[in-house]
């Protein structure tokens, strides 16, 4: 994997929002200002699922491409479908 700083980078925000987001309610804010927290940290977790794709797709994916490994080539691919189709849910 590459340089990951980016994607460390919004797990971190998303977490501190997420703690926020949990102080908010105990306390019973209003319902629209934790929306606007939790549209937040789905963003951060957006973003984060698109690093790591591109990370993937650039690294390990790249190279298993490159081989003469049938079997890897179609795993690959498989992977790629299931996490495209379960972040489209």
């Amino acid at each position: 994997m590459k340089d990951n700083s980016k994607t460390l980078t919004s797990y971190k925000k998303a977490h501190t929002l997420l703690g926020k987001i949990i102080a908010m309610m105990e306390n019973g804010e209003y319902c629209i200002d934790i929306m606007q927290q939790n549209l937040a940290v789905i963003g951060l977790l957006k973003s984060a699922h698109q690093q790591l794709m591109e990370d993937h797709l650039n690294s390990c994916f790249k190279h298993a491409m490159g081989t003469n490994n049938q079997k890897r080539k179609d795993q690959m691919i498989e992977e790629i479908l299931k996490v495209s189709n379960l972040a489209n849910k």
